[in-house]
């Protein structure tokens, strides 16, 4: 992510005019396939409803629509917000060049976990699916079906979760975007009002909000502890408690404000223990049940290895730890300068 943005730009500055070549059309470009992005998103809105509805026509269990609402939610989210975005973009405004850029790169980190996390769980979750085939009586599948699986699922992930996202953060990313659009736009936005990096954590922490407060509306708060899990009221209260620390943290972290990135930082460092201690303790499949997934499907889970054990527990803290490397990487924009004594 560039860093063009290093304090607060209240206004626009008078600055000498800057040689760039017009990337309008460009910008126009990848507006429209950022729009189409955010139409693939709204399909898995009904697509997830749609899997409900088979699901317990070929399982016999009744569909549990508030378990897929936070997912719902993030989709429709994201729908609006993409269309929204590549409208800016076709408008070649600044605040959506900044968002695009963030979203971008967003988009790429996301992708190489996934390609490190699949690497390492396709061939437990293949080997586990070849050995219930065959204790199940149906034959073993060639020992050549096992790496064209893993070539084209990593294929995928690569090509569609990190070099199309790495293009747009390519493009968004270039000083001729950048330049034209503060060309067409020599105003200030509210984008330029923090850093970028300072900006996509307020930004992340913002959509962990609402997907907290769906989780203790509808009553599958399950949350780690400590050792223990909260759910009902208690695992609603604590989701209702990160909710408002995530978002005053996110609104100070965005005005700059170094107690706001102490009171993130601190609260990660708890959680990330929390995690820890309590799937030291307490198995994954229990979390699934208290979430509500049917005996049907933790079963299912449970025949995978990677789903058991301490596989999970592992991953959700090393989900963590890239978050706590991005703060300390962010922690210079927020050192605090001591004011300059005024001599008479």
């Amino acid at each position: 992510m560039d860093e063009e943005n290093q304090g607060f730009a209240p206004y626009a500055a008078a600055v000498p005019p800057v040689v760039f070549k017009d990337r309008s059309t460009g910008l126009v470009v990848f507006g429209i396939m950022t729009i189409l992005v955010g139409g693939l998103c709204a399909l898995f809105v009904p697509l997830m409803l749609v899997g409900q509805v088979f699901s317990e026509r070929t399982t016999g269990v009744p569909p549990n629509y508030s378990a897929i609402l936070p997912g719902v939610g993030l989709y429709g989210f994201m729908a609006v917000a993409l269309v929204w975005l590549g409208i800016g973009s076709i408008q070649a405004t600044r605040w959506a060049r900044a968002l695009l850029l963030i979203f971008s790169w967003s988009w790429v980190v996301m992708g190489v976990v996934m390609l490190v996390v699949m690497a390492f769980a396709l061939p437990s979750v293949l080997g586990d699916v070849s050995a219930s085939g065959t204790s199940a009586g149906h034959p073993a599948p060639p020992a050549a079906v096992a790496p064209v699986v893993m070539i084209f699922t990593l294929g995928f992930l690569g090509v569609f979760f990190v070099i199309v996202p790495g293009v747009f953060a390519f493009f968004y990313g270039s000083r001729h975007v950048k330049a034209t659009c503060e060309a067409r736009h020599p105003w200030a936005s509210w984008t330029d009002a923090c850093p970028l990096p300072v900006l996509a954590a307020s930004l992340w922490m913002i959509v962990g909000v609402p997907m907290l407060l769906i989780m203790a509306l509808t009553g599958h708060a399950v949350m780690p502890f400590f050792g223990e899990f909260l759910t009902g009221v208690p695992g609603a209260l604590a989701c209702l408690a990160y909710a408002a620390i995530w978002g005053y943290g996110a609104w100070a972290m965005y005005k700059l404000n170094r107690g706001g990135w102490w009171l993130v930082f601190i609260v990660l460092c708890m959680q990330t223990l929390s995690t820890l201690l309590t799937f030291a303790q307490h198995d994954v499949m229990e979390m699934y049940r208290l979430l509500g997934y049917p005996d049907s499907q933790i079963e299912q889970l449970q025949k995978f290895s990677f789903f058991s054990g301490n596989g999970m527990m592992w991953i959700m803290v090393a989900s963590m730890l890239p978050w706590l490397g991005y703060l300390f990487y962010i922690e210079r924009y927020f050192r605090w300068k001591p004011p300059v004594p005024e001599h008479g």
